[in-house]
């Protein structure tokens, strides 16, 4: 009876840790032997009889299974601590942890990677605005907004729009207890209008039901939840929230092993589990579904890419030769192929002040290109919008690449201290000095155009725009200011597009009328309104003739 009362109590622990810790049944994850060394010392604790002689105060050990006990404890500490040493220490593996990545692939300009997008279709919500707006949809209705918080807002595809989308929460233990069928919905945020802020409710007529989530109980966590129905021996990580193109809610779940003895984590495949029913199915990385944006982890791309730049030439390179080292984390871009990638610049270990190259790595199959062109990192556009505006001390957000016209540019948005969206930039990602901005994003473009324009395109020789020339008759022209600055606006017989200068292209423009023949060259882009590289009056230089 004695020893059942201290049997009992150990495993009911047991119980619990295993419960609440959920710890993966596979070689290299050490959660597991952690808890059964715990267990081992608490056995040894109550079967073991303890007496301290007060003369000599030395300890007593009574118990015949202390010998057995430790030797356990010793095989567990060799696999907590001897095994990771022997296996996982970079000065033995650092080609492996350089090989994690893959082969890296060369690419030859990242300007035919990055898609030519329209202005219209630029990011210029971020994830702290998304939740700012989130909020306040949410705000707006006190009783749902009493029961619920939101949760992280993920960016993804959804069919062919750019959303950040994130799911209802329960916002304590009573209100899960009160309303266990679970949350109503999920907000969506458009990421290029801050003005298309949606809460989804309803699927076809259907509510919707987010129950097993993050912030549920017992078999509704969605950890827990997984884990129990058959995923006990592999890593599971990154919870995304992700609605497929009928806006029906998923939790998707990247499934991973260790591929360097205790380390090197790498992503294998994933879970989707329907977020109302619980239902769950297993997909490899190939065959997961395509509304799936994201498969490879942040995190895990992050430590890889960084084992990459490290180890270049092993483990002992105390001279840093070729090390490289990425810039300021990783961003979430989309290419013209439709695909999602990791972005980040490299720069050369100790000197940060620029970039050496641009990685891209998709964000599904792991694939990885290196362009290696110089550039400017990151912090140092951010640094450069900010310059540009200093008297309005706004903060720039996470600065997104795009191709402009087959220009590699930084694009971000300036905001206040309350994180509203005052203005926006550009800065050119082969020269951080080529920077526009503006109050809208058509604004920003013919900006950071004239200055590019300005600077007798001097940009990375790997850089070209689409240039084309066209000779015609003036049949409408139109001036806006904008800021203190004139801007012209006009269209040609031969052209269907409007066209738009500043004086600072040609001091012709102001006194071009309709009927006047103008030359022009532009560059082709997919923008209605277009801006003119050179103009040139004809009529007006036959008349000072």
């Amino acid at each position: 009876m004695k020893k059942l009362k201290i049997i009992l109590p150990i495993i009911l622990i047991g119980f619990l840790m295993f419960y609440i810790g959920l710890p993966v049944i596979n070689y290299g994850f050490i959660n597991l032997p952690i808890m059964l060394l715990v267990l081992t010392v608490l056995a040894i604790i109550l079967f073991t009889g303890i007496q301290i002689s007060q003369q000599t105060k030395q300890i007593k050990i009574q118990n015949k299974l202390s010998k057995i006990f430790f030797i356990i404890i010793g095989a567990l500490l060799f696999y907590i601590i001897g095994l990771p040493l022997l296996t996982s220490l970079p000065m033995f593996r650092s080609e492996a942890y350089k090989n994690l990545i893959g082969k890296v692939a060369n690419g030859k300009a990242i300007a035919n990677h990055i898609a030519p997008i329209s202005i219209d279709e630029i990011r210029v919500v971020d994830q702290d605005l998304a939740y700012l707006l989130g909020d306040k949809i949410l705000g707006s209705q006190p009783a749902l907004g009493s029961q619920v918080e939101l949760g992280d807002f993920c960016i993804q595809k959804v069919g062919k729009d750019l959303y950040w989308v994130a799911p209802l929460l329960h916002s304590g233990f009573f209100k899960w207890f009160n309303n266990q069928e679970g949350t109503a919905g999920y907000v969506m945020v458009s990421a290029t209008n801050e003005r298309d802020v949606k809460l989804v409710q309803n699927i076809g007529g259907k509510d919707i039901k987010i129950k097993y989530q993050p912030e549920a109980y017992f078999g509704s966590e969605i950890s827990r939840h997984i884990y129990m129905h058959g995923h006990e021996t592999v890593g599971l990580t990154d919870y995304t929230f992700e609605i497929d193109d009928n806006g029906k809610p998923y939790w998707v779940v990247t499934k991973y092993d260790k591929k360097v003895g205790f380390s090197g984590n790498d992503a294998i495949g994933i879970v989707v589990v329907d977020a109302q029913t619980g239902d769950m199915k297993d997909y490899s990385i190939a065959n997961a579904p395509k509304w799936v944006d994201r498969i490879q982890p942040i995190d895990i791309i992050e430590d890889q890419l960084t084992d990459w730049g490290e180890y270049v030439h092993g483990y002992w390179n105390f001279s840093n030769a070729n090390k490289l080292q990425i810039t300021e984390g990783l961003t979430l871009v989309y290419g013209k192929d439709n695909k999602s990638y990791w972005y980040t610049g490299l720069t050369s270990v100790g000197k940060d002040e620029s970039a050496v190259g641009f990685v891209l790595v998709d964000t599904r199959t792991k694939e990885a290109t290196f362009y290696k062109q110089s550039g400017a990192t990151e912090i140092a556009a951010q640094s450069s919008a900010q310059g540009k505006v200093q008297e309005k001390k706004y903060k720039a957000s996470t600065p997104i690449p795009y191709n402009i016209n087959n220009i590699p540019t930084y694009v971000m948005t300036l905001k206040d201290e309350g994180g509203l969206v005052k203005m926006y930039a550009m800065v050119a990602i082969s020269d951080y000095t080529i920077v526009g901005v503006g109050n809208s994003m058509r604004e920003t473009l013919t900006a950071f155009k004239n200055v590019y324009n300005m600077a007798g395109n001097k940009l990375n020789a790997t850089s070209f725009t689409n240039k084309k020339s066209l000779k015609s008759v003036v049949t409408r022209i139109h001036n806006d200011v904008k800021n203190g600055n004139s801007f012209y606006y006009f269209t040609t017989k031969d052209y269907p597009n409007i066209f738009v200068g500043s004086s600072q292209i040609s001091n012709q423009l102001p006194v071009t009328i309709v009927g006047d023949s103008v030359s022009v060259s532009f560059d082709v882009d997919k923008e209605e309104v277009i801006d003119v590289s050179t103009f040139e009056n004809i009529t007006m230089k036959k008349k000072t003739k």
